[in-house]
């Protein structure tokens, strides 16, 4: 007798999660790349300029000694959590106490994911800002939490709309994610809105996330400021931060979260039942990161101002709409109707990735208010993005673009 097909059903936490938006584009430059045809991707903040030599060469002296092989702690050798701190009172004039107000994470993405799931469950919410950053809604999400949308603003007028949300929402909301620097609008804020955003966190008894991984990537002069720098943030709520950016150390998977000590003792909880802390020898070269390897920050954020001047002016000669970024390793800007021609940004970045071999992230996958945007990631040399600009500026004028990689010899 034939037995009835085993349907197997995944977690509702799994099925609560929205479309993945970036899945076919992905597709389709998989597809392309397959077919060798050149594409210049600037869809994803990946830098690819690699990290301090200084760095590496204490991460291969590291991994050469097996007592580096052993499992780790998963808070974060103190000696790292340590210089973490020390950083903190450089930069932003904050004090931490290594032990119990700074731990390492496995990148702030997972760090963050992981906090949602120590101070959310079914029931619970947080206010996001729209657009954000995917997983500001995901872990939520994953978490079993609820997501009220807010506007992005760096003003007055936004905290009042999320004192608002806080005051008629019952129950109240649990949490409130900041970004700034922003992902993907980089929108930037200074020190006073954060004394704003303290009153409101007591007044409303909601913690704080802020998410800083955009904080030593900076131009023109402006210093990002700490959410932690404000006094009292460190009783309302944590920052997260990570190595990925300022130093080129994206694949290396190493991120920080600081302030509340309740806070941050309830994510060492739930990491100590996850892992079982990150690879040594990369906690080790972190430290030279962070300790000997400052003029690296400022030489990369030269680079990426660069860039940015680059691009901005050729989407000035398109004819899209753009303010010229003063932080982030992005550029957000709003397509000319006449160009969308009533097409979504989705589909959009599908037709610039078919026509023009240019990979750009689609306003859209950041939230409903993102629709319109794109944001291109300033990952590339000078002369990759002029050429992914004059491709996009041929395809906008229906001319073809070439791209299909010659083997050597023919």
């Amino acid at each position: 007798m034939t037995k009835p097909d085993f349907k197997i059903e995944p977690a509702q936490r799994i099925t609560r999660l929205p479309p993945y938006l970036f899945g076919r584009l992905n597709a389709l430059k998989l597809q392309k790349r397959r077919q060798d045809i050149d594409i210049i991707d600037l869809g994803m903040g990946n830098p690819m300029d690699g990290a301090p030599k200084e760095v590496i060469e204490k991460l291969c002296e590291a991994a050469l000694d097996p007592r580096n092989h052993r499992y780790s702690a998963s808070r974060g050798v103190f000696n790292l959590r340590r210089e973490m701190a020390l950083k903190y009172a450089r930069n932003w004039n904050v004090e931490l106490d290594p032990e119990t107000e700074v731990l390492a994470t496995i990148g702030s993405k997972e760090g963050f994911s992981h906090m949602c799931l120590a101070m959310l469950g079914p029931g619970d919410t947080a206010v996001v800002p729209d657009p954000a950053f995917p997983i500001h809604n995901y872990g939520v999400a994953l978490a079993g939490g609820n997501v009220i949308s807010v506007t992005l603003g760096n003003d007055q007028r936004f905290l009042d709309n999320v004192a608002m949300v806080c005051e008629h929402l019952y129950p109240k909301p649990k949490l409130l994610i900041l970004n700034y620097p922003h992902n993907p609008t980089a929108m930037t804020v200074d020190e006073g809105f954060f004394e704003t955003v303290v009153d409101v966190a007591r007044r409303f008894e909601i913690a704080v996330i802020h998410d800083f991984a955009y904080g030593e990537t900076a131009f023109d002069g402006y210093n990002p400021p700490s959410f932690l720098s404000v006094k009292g943030a460190k009783d309302v709520g944590v920052e997260f931060t990570t190595l990925s950016k300022p130093y080129g150390m994206a694949g290396f998977r190493i991120g920080f979260v600081a302030g509340n000590r309740q806070m941050i003792e309830a994510l060492a909880t739930i990491k100590g039942y996850y892992d079982y802390g990150i690879f040594q020898p990369i906690q080790i070269a972190s430290i030279i990161a962070m300790r000997h390897c400052q003029e690296h920050i400022h030489q990369q954020n030269a680079k990426y101002q660069s860039r940015r001047d680059v691009v901005c002016e050729w989407i000035e000669r398109i004819g899209w709409d753009v303010e010229k970024p003063r932080a982030s390793m992005f550029v957000w800007t709003k397509i000319a109707s006449e160009h969308l021609a009533g097409k979504g940004s989705i589909d959009y970045a599908m037709d610039l990735l078919e026509g023009a071999n240019v990979a750009i992230a689609p306003g859209r996958a950041f939230g409903e208010n993102g629709e319109n945007y794109m944001r291109i990631a300033l990952v590339e040399n000078e002369h990759r993005l002029r050429q992914a600009m004059r491709n996009i500026s041929r395809f906008i004028q229906g001319k073809s673009v070439g791209g299909v990689r010659k083997c050597a010899g023919q």
